[in-house]
């Protein structure tokens, strides 16, 4: 279903003909000619022009509008609509959903939330990220959201279907929708939009009251107009916007105002060129943030971004000395459960509730996706975010190709699916991943019935046309969790029974989270085959992602190769298949403990202790490969130290990684001074137990965990080793600069 058939058939009535107002019904009427829409305005003249130039069309008084009215704006600045609430409470109908475009949303969401839960949970606060210099319905235009970003504020009593409606309502204007709660919405329009104002307003005042003013105002340059452009802003607007958003704007001023002190302090004191050098440290880190945000959030010209590669780790400056790696430290979330709570609870009934997330660039691309397809997704926030799902039907067609970055888990995933939904999509990713295949989900799933165009060698991007799909039975070819994932999720809707068996057991987080969510799955004793039939309900629940293993290797392995070590790594995930790297690091010798297990949310967890201890070489069963196919970087950098050879074979899937990890890591570790030989399908290592490596620089190749396990094998270098094209950390562990200086790695990112 697309925003605009669900809108279709509703009348909305927006109140207040402004330049917000009045944009939304010309808007709306550009891409929906036939929608029914009402208005009603103290302004009596901004009405019948609205009337007369067809954008509305029917005008009156709340009193006779509110009953008939379906979707209610209120078009209103923060104070009067909190004022007004009450009275739109007692006149609308008992089904009717009504919003807001406040810039402050704490004195509206304090005055719904006194008002019965009948009406709050229809009562949906927004905000759009869009105005002008001018006000008034003459300045409105249909255009005015396009590209814009609108952000909910949904209430913890907000029905799905509310939300669902006031999304249509924006998607169909065609803006972005993004979602957070109300505190953190005030907290940051305070810093982003409200100090901005507050300081362009304060300075064309200061500047006024100088004895010089004429001359300051008549030879102003360029930069002064766009600065003070700010000011022309309507005064009593923005005057009614600080006294609702007070508090946060105060917070934020005081920050300013200790900024501008120390700026002041410097000027009067510093010595010429310490003054200039600490000046054009603090112009430049605020130069690059400000050309990373026009990056990020205004889709610049890929001649003006900043390459990927512009990334690079100098790893290790602690010369001779090895440094011991000791603390106590949590890891970010895992990356595979991040991705899959929000898919499925996306198109879970109800609202799910997620702590411990990933806020990696990786998992905030599926974020991005399934906003894009219409579910409101409150957060993240410190690890915490809310998903209003819209049911195993309720997805929405996309406007634009959805874009996921380096992650190949969402590619594929994602491509089991879209390829049941009702509506044609398309998955892309950039550079990295555009070369890596996509035939092991693409072929399975054809021969369900779903259509899906790839480039020729079957890379992305993937176009997927609206299909049925059929159940199948299928055997992998290779043990893989992501297309015995994507396979899953598209069973979901495929008629009849989905059943796949695995040559080995890998990754079960999706079939524990299906169960989670009360999607009723069978599992054989082996754990090596699994189905289920379409159709059923997800219902919303409640996940506490564990700490990633994967992220949690570099540290084992850091710590197993530095003598005396001793470091504890909290809430680690440790389900069975996925625990690979602890079987593989104690065949090797490694003293590592397992504490404190329990589970949480159906996954289990633990505490990890790792001392150094003396490691020696071994040969890998192949039983391993599959419970531990991400963590084999580092674990390469720990055969490097071992006494003796280690030999992998049977792991062909590392050459599809987001590199060929066997070639990387091979050419990287003859660049650091270590013997090995590459196979087809997997690695000999020479270990010396006494090995310096030297230092070198190393090409990540794009690759998070090649760049990773190289800052790791640092510990035992020399000199630094300088790894390039490392930005792709960000993508699954984007503190691990950081928590590594906490535990005694040397990393500076250049």
């Amino acid at each position: 279903m697309t925003a605009s058939s669900l809108l279709a058939s509703k009348t909305i009535l927006i109140v207040g003909l402004g330049l917000i107002g009045g944009s939304i019904a010309r808007g709306l009427k550009r891409e929906i000619p036939s929608q029914r829409i009402i208005a009603s305005d103290l302004n009596h003249a901004q009405l019948l022009a609205a009337k007369e130039a067809g954008d509305v069309d029917s005008i009156g008084e709340l009193s006779e509008l509110c009953a008939e009215a379906d979707l209610i704006v209120l078009a209103l600045p923060s104070l009067a609509t909190a004022e007004l609430l009450p009275t739109i409470a007692q006149l609308c109908n008992e089904n009717a959903i009504v919003t807001d475009v406040a810039s402050v949303k704490g004195n509206v969401q304090a005055s719904a939330e006194s008002l019965a839960d009948s009406f709050s949970s229809r009562f949906v606060p927004g905000h759009p990220i869009a105005g002008s210099e001018k006000s008034g319905y003459e300045a409105s235009t249909p255009q005015l959201f396009l590209g814009r970003n609108v952000i909910l504020t949904p209430l913890a009593t907000n029905s799905a279907c509310s939300v669902g409606l006031v999304t249509a309502m924006w998607r169909a204007l065609g803006a972005n929708l993004l979602a957070m709660s109300v505190t953190r919405h005030d907290e940051v329009l305070a810093a982003t939009s409200h100090l901005p104002h507050l300081l362009a307003f304060s300075i064309v005042d200061v500047l006024a009251k100088q004895e010089t003013s004429d001359d300051i105002f008549r030879y102003a340059a360029g930069g002064f107009a766009d600065f003070s452009r700010l000011a022309s802003s309507d005064p009593q607007m923005w005057a009614e916007i600080f006294v609702a958003n007070r508090a946060s704007s105060s917070r934020v001023l005081q920050a300013m105002i200790e900024a501008l002190q120390a700026l002041k302090t410097r000027l009067d004191g510093d010595s010429p060129s310490s003054l200039a050098a600490g000046l054009e440290a603090q112009f430049s880190g605020a130069k690059s943030t400000r050309e990373a945000f026009l990056n990020n959030h205004y889709n610049l010209d890929a001649n003006k971004k900043m390459s990927q590669n512009s990334v690079t780790f100098v790893a290790g400056a602690h010369g001779a000395a090895i440094p011991k790696v000791a603390g106590r430290v949590r890891v970010p979330g895992d990356k595979s459960i991040s991705h899959r709570s929000i898919i499925l609870g996306a198109i879970a009934d109800g609202r799910t509730e997620v702590s411990g997330f990933l806020e990696g660039e990786d998992a905030l691309k599926t974020v991005a996706a399934f906003r894009e397809l219409g579910v409101t997704i409150v957060g993240p926030e410190q690890g915490k975010l809310s998903i209003i799902g819209v049911g195993r039907n309720g997805l929405t067609a996309p406007r634009k190709a959805l874009d996921m970055g380096n992650s190949g888990t969402a590619m594929r995933l994602l491509a089991g699916l879209l390829s049941a939904q009702d509506f044609n999509s398309e998955l892309m990713g950039d550079e990295s991943l555009s070369k890596r295949p996509m035939a092991r989900v693409v072929e399975p799933l054809c021969k369900m019935g779903a259509e899906i165009e790839s480039e020729s060698g079957g890379t992305p991007p993937l176009k997927i046309s609206s299909a049925s799909l059929k159940g199948i039975s299928y055997e992998m070819p290779m043990a893989s969790a992501q297309v015995k994932s994507c396979l899953l999720l598209a069973g979901l809707y495929a008629d009849g029974v989905t059943t796949i068996s695995e040559p080995a057991v890998c990754r079960d987080h999706t079939e524990r989270m299906l169960e989670g969510f009360g999607y009723p799955i069978e599992r054989s004793a082996d754990g090596k085959t699994v189905s289920l039939s379409g159709g059923h309900s997800l219902k919303a629940t409640t996940i506490d992602v564990p700490s990633d293993i994967s992220s949690a290797t570099f540290f084992l392995v850091a710590a197993a190769i530095s003598p005396g070590s001793d470091l504890l790594l909290e809430h680690v995930g440790i389900n069975p298949t996925r625990i690979g790297v602890i079987n593989i690091l104690r065949m090797m010798g490694a003293d590592l403990e397992v504490l404190n297990e329990r589970v949480v949310g159906g996954e289990p967890v633990a505490d990890l202790q790792i001392r150094f201890a003396q490691l020696k070489g071994v040969e890998i069963p192949e039983d391993q490969i599959p419970l531990a196919i991400d963590e084999f970087p580092a674990l390469f950098v720990a055969a490097a130290v071992a006494e003796g050879e280690t030999l992998l074979r049977g792991a062909e899937e590392l050459r599809v990684k987001e590199s060929d990890r066997l070639a990387a890591m091979a050419a990287g570790l003859d660049s650091i001074g270590v013997e090995s030989e590459i196979f087809s399908d997997g690695i000999r290592i020479v270990g010396d137990p006494s090995a310096v490596f030297r230092g070198a620089e190393i090409q990540s190749e794009g690759d998070h965990r090649i760049a990773m396990a190289f800052a790791v094998a640092s510990l035992r270098a020399s000199e630094p080793i300088v790894i390039r094209d490392c930005a792709n950390v960000a993508t699954s562990f984007p503190n691990f600069v950081e928590l590594s200086a906490q535990l005694g790695l040397e990393i500076r990112v250049e």
